[in-house]
């Protein structure tokens, strides 16, 4: 549902941006995707799990805040972005960094400008949004219960996990090359890549 709600979100991605439709992309989605990301429904399926409708619903309701938090995380960047930066954040004026970058086109460089946001979840921690997905991986996966079916079914979210972290420490690498200074006044803004006080 959020990629038909969000697909423009999608497109935007550093996936998308950088990957492109390469074998990267493709085999991923094609193949890795639907293998990996199943691994914990499929065990649940064939193997029982032995947790309570109580302990399985409060398991579901994390994973399904996390979804509705990352989200929301996503379209509050998107909507500040829309309304160049004319736009309370959670009832507030937001801060950010009007950062400017240059690119070639038609043979011509040209100045443009991007918003950092450092409001709201974004000024959490700059790539907040990761910790919601990976909440709602880590559940879904648990939800197979590892302490009877085993830790294969953690899979997804271990993947998730590194992929993640390495994702976020990749895109500061293109930000710092893109956006310079500015971006460097972003991260003093917001201290923190994923886990606020922690990372």
């Amino acid at each position: 549902v959020k990629f038909f709600a969000w697909e423009i979100g999608y497109m935007r991605s550093i996936d998308i941006i950088v990957d492109r439709a390469g074998f990267y992309e493709t085999w991923g989605c094609l193949v890795w995707v639907p293998a990996m990301y199943t691994l914990h429904t499929r065990t649940c399926v064939r193997s029982p799990t032995g947790l309570s409708p109580q302990a399985a619903g409060a398991i579901f309701v994390v994973g399904m805040a996390g979804v509705l938090l990352n989200f929301w995380a996503d379209k509050q960047r998107e909507w500040f972005r829309e309304a160049d930066g004319k736009i309370k954040i959670w009832g507030k004026a937001p801060r950010f960094v009007e950062a400017t970058y240059t690119i070639v086109d038609g043979g011509k460089r040209v100045e443009k400008k991007s918003l950092l946001l450092a409001s709201g979840f974004w000024g959490v921690a700059r790539h907040f949004h990761y910790f919601f997905e990976l909440t709602a991986a880590w559940s879904w996966c648990l939800l197979a219960n590892p302490l009877v079916n085993g830790v294969l079914p953690l899979s997804y979210a271990i993947f998730l996990t590194i992929l993640l972290f390495d994702r976020a420490k990749r895109d500061e690498g293109k930000c710092l090359k893109k956006y310079g200074k500015d971006y460097q006044k972003y991260a003093e803004m917001v201290k923190y890549l994923i886990i606020p006080g922690v990372y």
